[in-house]
């Protein structure tokens, strides 16, 4: 595996002990944070807390969410009796709102009202429920494990996919600095242009301090068209990337290393005075975006 690992996956495990069989879903979505959503069997009511326990030791993004079916066999089947005394009290209510002009209810809509229908359980040991909710967890622990191998799957097929983005980003880098050069040239030749064309303009008029200002103004439209800066730091974010991808889990910090190359690429951009360093720009934001849709997946 490459150490990278992906949000979606799924696993599943099976269990059985002292008459009880169970068998544990565990799948996962992205998420920006972990979190996990359990169902499980009544009875078992520690079992919750394990199953995230187990679920935050592995995995630190992702929605997960976590199913726990549990049956007993029918030989160990608790014996049901109707508890009488519930029974008369939702019965008295019927009956009142009966004479209010409410359809009476039902036999089995009665034993299906909370309490009434009671298991005189045939093996009622603490410590054996307790034995079986410790297996159960580990059962869950099982699923977790091959959660996270499924996501370690996806995390593989994501990493050359991601690789590819970055090389391409590097390459677009590559190409702006060549037209960076071309860049000056051309903002060099742009401003001596209007010199001249304001030369006899300026000789006429014999302005008291022009020629420092021309200095100044040539220094600014200089600056202006020095995007060093930019491209030195995008280099330094494709180097960045490609630690991250051997750093696991890189998913938060890859998330915010996009912003920063879309700050450069977008003042790249603004500085460009050129259609070629434009384009290449333009370029690259696109690409930036594909690599941030699919970091988007990574944990």
């Amino acid at each position: 595996m490459s150490g990278l690992s992906g949000m979606t996956g799924f696993g599943r495990a099976d269990g059985a002990l002292d008459g009880w069989t169970w068998s544990v879903e565990a799948r996962s979505v992205n998420g920006r944070n972990l979190e996990v959503r359990f169902r499980g069997p009544n009875g078992f009511d520690n079992l919750e807390r394990l199953a995230k326990a187990a679920t935050q030791a592995r995995l630190s993004r992702g929605q997960v969410t976590l199913g726990v079916n549990a049956r007993r066999a029918e030989g160990d089947v608790a014996t049901l009796k109707v508890n009488e005394a519930v029974l008369a009290r939702y019965l008295a209510l019927a009956n009142q709102l009966a004479e209010e002009g409410a359809t009476p209810p039902s036999a089995d809509g009665l034993l299906g009202l909370k309490g009434v229908i009671e298991s005189d359980e045939a093996v009622d040991d603490a410590e054996a429920r307790a034995a079986v909710e410790v297996a159960m967890a580990g059962t869950i622990e099982q699923a977790l494990d091959a959660l996270k191998l499924s996501r370690e799957r996806e995390g593989a097929q994501l990493r050359p996919v991601i690789a590819d983005f970055v090389h391409r980003i590097e390459t677009l880098i590559a190409s702006a600095e060549t037209e960076a050069v071309a860049q000056t040239e051309a903002v060099r030749d742009r401003f001596a242009r209007r010199m001249a064309e304001l030369a006899p303009t300026l000789t006429e008029t014999g302005a008291p301090g022009l020629a420092d200002r021309i200095v100044l103004e040539a220094a600014a439209l200089a600056t202006k068209a020095d995007v060093r800066e930019e491209l030195d730091r995008l280099t330094a974010h494709v180097a960045s990337a490609r630690t991250l991808l051997d750093q696991p889990p890189a998913g938060r910090k890859l998330d915010f290393l996009m912003q920063e190359f879309m700050r450069e690429a977008n003042t790249l951009c603004s500085k460009s005075a050129t259609t070629a360093l434009t384009t290449t720009g333009l370029d690259l934001k696109a690409v930036i975006e594909q690599l941030r849709e699919q970091v988007q997946n990574v944990e």
